[in-house]
């Protein structure tokens, strides 16, 4: 038996449960950065890598090591009888779920039985955060939970994936907009993921907002505490705090910082305090993007340059054309 995990937290504890098996990781999270269809699986790699090591993550040789691996986790799958894949509700899990199930769907998978564990809530642990956050023993009594993948699974997952890295985005809503009843969790995932992108009013992503909206109501914070704040409101929490901090910090190192950051240490930011163009760009009086330009990929869409060719409009919950 191969059990497959987003990261070693969830794989840490499995192999300390009383299930068999090997125990590998799939945790390429791929809220951020480059998803483009159409590349072959060198491009892929050094297209992930270089934004991870752009990013700081990591170094670009570590990175190449570390997407090496998620491929070798998804090479072994022909050499076990049985595979459980243990991901949660959050995007980031959804988002490589569909992945995986594209993947292993053109493969031959004869005398492979492929199972899910799916679970967006678990009794006694609410908020349910992801399966990382549950004991061994709890982990191992949701093993026989697990369900056969089923075709109308491998169809949903191929559909959503190509949903994802098309570099039209309305290809995800009009995903979204059929039957995805078969992976229950991707539509509420890949609608966060539309929220993502800058607001028709303002330019902001949605985690941009929340974070700015904390800073205004609660004043300076620390990077920890702002980053707990703005978790909180989430309905699925899908978003580390390495790259929170990363997403903050691009707020001040813009040409118009929208924050301020103080006392930085080891990749934690301390004091973080909204500037009055922050302050602005919220209450509608500016726009982040015309501002400070844009250079961001979502999925399969890189938006570059002076201007944000899509914006999500929050009332009408829908990605709209931007002059």
């Amino acid at each position: 038996m191969l059990h497959i995990t987003d990261g070693e937290s969830v794989a840490g504890t499995l192999r300390e449960s009383v299930l068999t098996g090997d125990v590998s990781t799939y945790g390429d999270l791929m809220f951020e950065g480059p998803a483009p269809a159409g590349l072959d699986v060198e491009a892929w790699r050094d297209a992930r890598a270089r934004f991870i090591a752009e990013c700081g993550y990591a170094s670009l040789e570590e990175a190449r090591q570390y997407l090496q691996a998620c491929e070798n986790t998804l090479a072994a799958v022909s050499q076990h009888e049985e595979v459980v894949i243990w991901l949660d509700h959050r995007l980031s899990d959804q988002l490589i779920l569909i992945k995986v199930l594209d993947w292993l769907s053109r493969q031959d998978l004869r005398g492979v039985q492929l199972s899910l564990i799916r679970i967006e809530r678990y009794s006694g642990s609410e908020p349910f955060i992801g399966l990382g956050r549950l004991p061994a023993n709890e982990l191992a009594a949701l093993a026989g939970a697990r369900v056969p993948v089923s075709e109308a699974q491998y169809r949903t997952a191929q559909a959503g994936w190509s949903a994802f890295t098309s570099p039209d985005p309305k290809e995800i809503e009009r995903f979204i907009g059929a039957d995805t009843s078969a992976l229950p969790f991707i539509t509420a995932a890949l609608r966060r993921h539309l929220q993502q992108f800058p607001s028709v009013d303002g330019g902001l992503s949605r985690t941009e907002r929340q974070a700015l909206s904390v800073l205004r109501e609660q004043g300076t914070l620390s990077g920890p505490r702002l980053f707990v704040a703005v978790q909180s409101s989430e309905e699925a929490v899908f978003m580390g705090d390495v790259s929170f901090y990363r997403l903050v910090a691009d707020l001040s190192n813009v040409p118009h910082p929208l924050v301020q950051i103080s006392d930085t240490v080891q990749n934690r930011l301390g004091s973080v305090t909204i500037t009055k163009t922050g302050r602005d760009v919220f209450e509608g009086r500016a726009d982040h993007v015309d501002l400070n330009g844009i250079d961001r990929w979502l999925g399969g869409v890189h938006l570059q340059g002076g201007k944000a060719e899509w914006r999500w409009d929050r009332a009408s919950e829908r990605l709209v054309r931007h002059p």
